[in-house]
């Protein structure tokens, strides 16, 4: 019942404390589930991101689902996938029944502004971050530069990109593998 309780208050405290969505949890998430309680590595939790932002729902809910059910089977799932969903539920509620009251003043679009930029530098460094750690040889590289390039020049959906990075990653390992007996 305890590793439960940590499992939710772990996600309870990401969820409650990431501002800017899934995108700006990853290095809470990476600091909290990887280096702290070693309940995931950082290619599982990638993986989690990745299929996280392939299938339908939020990607911190996602990725919390799958960190809990690793650690603690479907009860940790659950239990994790609540945790992260618990704060966001109450702060919305809050917010909602009074943002109409703050709006418009200029030290809360001011203070917005500001958050909006900082959540860009965490993000900035989760990437930057996980860039080394992914990016470990040519072909890694080229499929790297594939997905950048296209993904700023072109409006192909994200799943398009995490599908062809899937079978790039196949077929090099495959011809890395024959060329290698």
């Amino acid at each position: 019942m305890k590793e439960l309780w940590d499992l939710f208050w772990t996600f309870a405290r990401i969820g409650g404390l990431t501002f800017g969505g899934g995108y700006a949890m990853l290095p809470m998430l990476q600091r909290e589930v990887v280096e702290k309680r070693n309940w995931a590595t950082d290619e599982e939790l990638m993986d989690y991101y990745a299929i996280g932002q392939c299938t339908p729902g939020i990607i911190a809910v996602n990725t919390a689902t799958f960190v809990g059910q690793k650690t603690k089977g479907i009860v940790g799932g659950i239990v994790a996938t609540l945790g992260v969903v618990f704060p966001s539920l109450v702060i919305i509620t809050i917010i909602a029944a009074f943002i109409q009251n703050f709006a418009d003043l200029e030290i809360v679009k001011n203070a917005f502004a500001g958050i909006r930029v900082c959540v860009c530098v965490l993000i900035f460094n989760a990437v930057v971050k996980l860039l080394k750690s992914s990016v470990i040889d040519k072909a890694t590289l080229a499929i790297y530069l594939v997905v950048a390039i296209g993904s700023v020049l072109t409006s192909i959906s994200p799943i398009i990109f995490v599908l062809f990075a899937a079978a790039a990653g196949i077929l090099l390992q495959n011809w890395k593998g024959a060329a290698s007996k």
